[in-house]
């Protein structure tokens, strides 16, 4: 499968931005589906994840005002609402069977798109 990340952009703090996780090639099927993110200088950190049953999770610096839903078979949303600047990072969305996600092992990533808060 092929993920194609999209939505990043400027946005001042506070504001809101969208981004999606579009697969080609196939569908997500039974794939947990996850947003993880990496801000300069610093490591790649987890986001959010949703299951294919649409149980979500997330990192607690997001919690309340990230919300990740999959529309269809094929998109996975990541709703971001009152973006800070410490949002600012490259997101990035991944894809993987259920128990190699639960070990933390994402198969498939996208190519990341870039979300930049200014305060």
């Amino acid at each position: 499968v092929q993920l194609q990340a999209s939505g990043g952009g400027l946005v001042q703090a506070g504001g809101s931005l969208r981004l999606s996780c579009a697969a080609s090639g196939r569908t997500f099927g039974t794939d947990r589906v996850a947003w993880f993110r990496q801000a300069p200088g610093k490591d790649r950190e987890f986001v959010a994840y949703v299951t294919w049953t649409a149980v979500a999770s997330y990192a607690d610096s997001v919690k309340g005002r990230f919300t990740i839903s999959r529309d269809n078979a094929k998109t996975v949303y990541l709703q971001m609402n009152n973006l800070k600047p410490e949002d600012t990072a490259v997101y990035f969305c991944a894809t993987a069977l259920p128990e190699r996600a639960r070990k933390g092992e994402y198969t498939y990533w996208g190519q990341g798109t870039l979300v930049t808060v200014s305060s």
